[in-house]
């Protein structure tokens, strides 16, 4: 770390730039809360309004520039208009564009100014031309401030950029950095930075290639970039601090079939090692003749304890993606929404979080609805497929008449979207949903406990219901015989069966249906905060779980259960067919910090990962934990503030999480090699 980033990475972390933030007051009259106004205009002149009320802010020594000094941003409506919205409309989340990732490479190449001159006259193009005219105005108080700085340099290079395309690495890095700040003050979030390495490289290469910038120099400008996207994220919308979405991919295949893994790949690796810092998040695509070494580099990151790089698997991707009806180089092509469902960049207007179906909820359900009158296995099951495909049903009709609020400005990333004069808020190439699947393990548990005790034992239904409506109080012996039943995660076909056929059937109650914009319906793996949630419905269940204890993360075994290793874990969950359920949602594993204490654990780390994708894993996430330490920084959070943690889909600060996230990860089972 060269002595200028050390010190731009002090600075932002003793959060000096927090003195230059000033909030607006709530109350302030505000231009575009006009009923005359149309959304869309409203959104332009939101934009407008709140990249003009922003102060330019230096850092000494600044390389990348651009820091947000106006904290909170008004909404575009009021709430009495808001509500009649959301009378009439179902609204995703908080009703903005989200979760896709914008074609920066595009616009980054030919910059604004060009594209700000092929506008029209439509009432979109009209909006597009005053957002981009906020951003150059804001970039030009930028400039200015630099010059009377004495930073020439940085000066020169805001001159230039985001009006004119990028001619350098730097130009390219720092026409990002507006861009995507810019995307932020529009209100859109949690839309990534997509494949990085692949639109980023060509600048590396032409610099080093001319000599204008060596490996080091290089090295340090992809530094401060990585800061600056830890500056103001704070001031992100999500779930928790942390959960922001900032998420970039490196490698994999290229659409037109090459290996992508190039050395600005490579870099963001050690950079992401060098800063430990929980932005930008990496994901980083792989297959089955990735180079271990590669592999190597990721696990890295794991030791530090990141949560992340995560890994995507190509070869069940890229095939499964291809079969829901995307173009080949659109599927070769994939990126990562926030957290890990498959979105195709710049061309996909896709909702991959718009529900989830409670895997372990709906046969808890089903157990305590059917079990007496199931006289076996298969009649239980076909209970629960009913279940299933109910759910999903139920779930997509209560997804009608969706409403966007548009983003005039974001939808300059998007294809066909400025010569269509179409926001991106009403659709683009793609427009498919995605539910998540929850509490699978859990389920799958359950069904393995009832097959072995009710059906292949002497357990009678009402006996097992009456244990469970009294918490298992009193029924100490049944609990542990049904805590010591099959579990998913050690490689044992009599759980693990039931994960199977439970996956299937999610893709085949998914399968057929079209939402409103014509797009499909994808099945998961994924939880997001659902796990949380939907264990608050739960009661005491068949496996033997106690009301309260929680459901697993995503597409982990149930927790507080005996795991025979990371190998018996990963047999057991590349077992479905995972090409089925590619809306997403990786395998997480939680290893004890104590695994990194050998030398040759990074390879053995690395082995674990390429045996994964060798086995058909799609994606895959890996913590590294140390229990007590956790605690501490629970009692002492003053002492662990640096303290970073794979949360569901993203990594944050562990003291910055509420409670309930605590307890989870603190439950979590840490493994050993």
């Amino acid at each position: 770390m060269t002595n200028r980033i050390a010190s731009l990475k002090k600075a932002q972390w003793e959060r000096i730039h927090h003195s230059a933030r000033i909030a607006l007051d709530p109350a302030m009259a505000l231009p575009y809360r006009s009923g005359a106004l149309p959304d869309t205009a409203r959104t332009a002149l939101r934009l407008e309004t709140a990249l003009a009320m922003e102060t330019p802010y230096l850092f000494p020594g600044e390389l990348i520039a651009f820091t947000r000094t106006v904290p909170n941003l008004p909404p575009i409506f009021s709430e009495t208009e808001w509500d009649t919205i959301r009378n009439a409309h179902f609204i995703h989340e908080m009703g903005n564009v989200s979760n896709l990732s914008p074609d920066y490479g595009k616009v980054i190449a030919s910059g604004l100014l060009p594209i700000r001159d092929a506008l029209g006259d439509h009432a979109l193009h009209a909006a597009m031309r005053r957002s981009i005219d906020a951003v150059l105005q804001l970039t030009a108080r930028y400039a200015q401030a630099a010059r009377k700085a004495g930073d020439e340099a940085l000066a020169d290079t805001l001159e230039r950029v985001p009006a004119q395309g990028a001619k350098t690495f730097r130009e390219a890095l720092q026409s990002l950095r507006i861009l995507h700040y810019a995307m932020w003050c529009e209100g859109d979030y949690h839309n990534t930075l997509g494949r990085f390495d692949q639109y980023m490289y060509p600048y590396l290469a032409a610099d080093l290639a001319a000599g204008r910038e060596t490996q080091e120099s290089a090295f340090e400008l992809l530094c401060a970039f990585f800061l600056s996207c830890n500056r103001d994220s704070d001031l992100y919308p999500g779930m928790q601090q942390g959960d922001n979405g900032q998420s970039i991919v490196l490698g994999g295949m290229t659409p037109d079939g090459r290996d992508g893994f190039n050395l600005l790949s490579e870099m963001c690796l050690k950079a992401s090692a060098e800063l430990c810092l929980i932005d930008p998040k990496i994901n980083l695509r792989v297959n089955k003749n990735t180079p271990l070494s590669v592999f190597e580099l990721g696990t890295q990151l794991t030791k530090l304890g990141l949560g992340f790089p995560q890994y995507e698997n190509d070869d069940v991707a890229i095939p499964a993606l291809t079969a829901l009806g995307y173009a080949e180089e659109d599927a070769r092509n994939y990126a990562m929404a926030a957290c890990w469902e498959f979105i195709i960049p710049g061309r996909g207007m896709e909702i991959p979080n718009i529900g989830a179906l409670p895997f372990a909820n709906t046969v808890n359900r089903v157990i305590w609805d059917k079990l007496a009158a199931c006289p076996d296995m298969n009649v239980l099951k076909s209970e629960i497929r009913q279940a299933i495909f109910e759910s999903v049903r139920r779930t997509l009709a209560e997804r009608r008449n969706l409403y966007v609020i548009p983003s005039p400005y974001l939808s300059l990333f998007f294809d066909g979207c400025v010569e269509k004069a179409q926001d991106i808020s009403l659709g683009c190439t793609y427009n498919n949903w995605g539910l998540h699947g929850t509490g699978l393990a859990a389920a799958a548990d359950m069904l393995a406990a009832v097959e072995q005790e009710v059906f292949h034992g002497n357990l009678l239904p009402g006996a097992l219901l009456s244990a469970m409506d009294a918490n298992f109080e009193g029924y100490d012996a049944l609990r542990h015989r049904l805590k010591s039943a099959p579990k998913m995660g050690n490689d044992d076909d009599r759980a693990d069966q039931h994960a199977v056929w439970l996956l299937n059937t999610f893709a085949e109650a998914v399968s057929g249906h079209k939402n409103e914009r014509g797009g499909i319906v994808r099945a998961g793996t994924g939880s997001a905060m659902f796990y949380i949630f939907h264990a608050y419905e739960l009661g005491a269940t068949a496996d033997g779980r106690e009301r309260g204890t929680p459901l697993p993360a995503n597409y982990a075994p149930s927790l507080n259960i005996r795991l025979s290793g990371p190998v018996s874990l990963i047999k057991s969950f590349t077992k479905p067919d995972l090409g089925k359920v590619i809306n997403g949602g990786p395998l997480t594993i939680e290893f004890s910090d104590s695994v990194f204490t050998q030398d040759e654990s990074i390879t053995k780390v690395a082995q674990l990962v390429q045996l994964f994708v060798l086995r058909g894993g799609h994606q895959l996430q890996l913590n590294t934990v140390n229990r007590e330490r956790l605690i501490d920084a629970q009692e002492h959070p003053e002492n662990h503030r640096n303290l970073i943690v794979r949360v569901w889909g993203w990594s944050g600060y562990f003291v910055e999480l509420d409670k309930c996230y605590q307890d989870h990860i603190i439950r979590r089972a840490e493994l050993n090699l």
